[in-house]
């Protein structure tokens, strides 16, 4: 069965997963590398369309994750569909680092216009937000003559050694690979629902002043000093970390410091950016602008490309300092040009009336259920909190699994984040219908789950 607009509700119609799944599951088990971090479920894919995934058995899911967040346009929805289709018809590949054509000042071009980075702009492409972090970490480096840098605990910015070093959202990511390739330091990042001193709730006042004196009192005052420092990395909403956004003051502050220490301000947008929280960028919540940006993710609408922007004061190397073969790829290039004409023509505002309506939606779940603790997040880019009662507020990580696995069996794809946290990232075309059934299965899932 092919999805349809029409359709309104899961369709299960074998176990899970069925025959066929479990054929290529074991297929996968046997020669694919066991590294990926799946989660208990096992949703083997066969097409999509919209927010609608149909698996290899037939079976008709919800999708309220969009691929983690990169099919912001939904599944091969018709426009990207076609404009991938003509670019293939044209021109596939090239190699942008040795030619030139247009696609790359096209994108380029349409990127300087709407990010919110003062001043000019150059953008070097890549395939993936690792790499899109990788540049960051070079061109700051170049930029500044320095080899130091400040990432945050919970982040997350790539499985690339380099883009490692900043990475600390979970051991097993680390594990194995010895000393971190770069000089990172990591501090606490400003989560309201766990200040880290108690791994309990604040307000975004005390946690923004506790954890700017960690950088400015205690860490620039005793291992790293901050004319040593290139870059402070930074998510405006942690992904991987939990789906937490950081305080519009502690972001401020943040543009401050760098500022005042000639230190380069990277904002990794690789999961919050291109329409996701209701705004182009996450970080324009906080009215910041930054020096550097990552983006990768949803600007492909499911293709593969990253991309890294900067100052072009910043940007202003020489001629082999770095480079990528397929970065700029035409195909990826076209796809990521209509995603944008799409996301302002009318997805950005949709991820921001429709996210709120989810918001609402999980908030009256939280107050139903004494296992949620937190929901926090902007437009389409929502965290659930699972806790074991809200007197405590003690972490729930078996029962966040538990509640993932039953949404999946009644057919609502979403994931985990965090230690006890799931992530809201459906497409953005997602409607107010889709939501309340949406609503309603992940309600069944909590009960069934406690």
């Amino acid at each position: 069965m092919t999805p349809t607009t029409e359709l309104q509700k899961p369709i299960i119609k074998t176990e899970l997963p069925g025959p066929k799944g479990r054929e290529i599951i074991a297929a996968d088990a046997k020669y694919v590398t066991p590294s990926y971090p799946r989660p208990d479920y096992k949703l083997v894919a066969e097409s999509g369309s919209g927010v609608w995934i149909t698996d290899v058995d037939g079976n008709i899911f919800l999708d309220c994750n969009a691929g983690v967040a990169v099919c912001s346009t939904g599944h091969c929805h018709p426009e990207i569909v076609e404009a991938i289709t003509r670019q293939t018809e044209k021109l596939i590949h090239m190699c942008g680092t040795d030619f030139y054509y247009r696609h790359m000042p096209d994108l380029a071009q349409k990127l300087d216009e709407i990010v919110p980075i003062e001043g000019a702009t150059k953008t070097h492409f890549a395939n993936s937000g690792a790499e899109a972090v990788e540049t960051a970490l070079k061109v700051a480096m170049h930029h500044t003559g320095r080899q130091k840098f400040i990432s945050f605990f919970s982040s997350f910015h790539g499985r690339t050694l380099g883009a490692l070093s900043l990475t600390s959202s979970r051991a097993a990511q680390r594990k194995g690979f010895m000393r971190q390739a770069l000089d990172v330091i990591h501090v606490p990042y400003p989560n309201k629902f766990r200040h880290f001193a108690n791994n309990q709730p604040t307000d975004e006042e005390t946690i923004t002043r506790d954890c700017l004196a960690w950088i400015e009192e205690r860490i620039f005052k005793t291992t790293t000093p901050p004319e040593e420092v290139a870059a402070i990395v930074i998510e405006a909403v942690q992904g991987e970390g939990g789906y937490v956004p950081a305080p519009k003051g502690f972001l401020q502050a943040i543009r401050r410091i760098c500022d005042e220490h000639g230190i380069v301000m990277v904002v990794d947008e690789v999961q919050s950016g291109m329409g996701r929280t209701g705004k182009m960028f996450a970080i324009e919540h906080s009215e910041v602008k930054p020096d550097v940006m990552c983006l990768a993710k949803g600007i492909g609408s499911g293709l593969p490309i990253g991309i890294c922007i900067a100052k072009d004061s910043i940007m202003n190397w020489g001629k082999g300092a770095h480079a990528s073969t397929f970065g700029g790829n035409p195909v990826c290039i076209a796809s990521a040009l209509k995603t944008i004409e799409l996301l302002e023509r009318e997805l950005v505002e949709n991820s921001r009336v429709v996210g709120a309506y989810l918001e609402a939606g999980l908030n009256k779940l939280k107050d139903k259920y004494d296992v949620i603790g937190d929901v926090r997040g902007f437009g389409m880019m929502l965290g659930v909190e699972f806790v074991t009662d809200k007197a405590t507020n003690e972490p729930a990580p078996e029962l966040r699994d538990k509640v993932e696995y039953a949404c999946y069996e009644r057919g609502l794809i979403i994931l985990g984040c965090g230690a006890n946290s799931i992530r809201w990232s459906p497409p953005l075309i997602l409607t107010k219908e889709n939501v309340d059934v949406a609503l309603e299965i992940f309600d069944q899932a909590i009960k069934a789950s406690i």
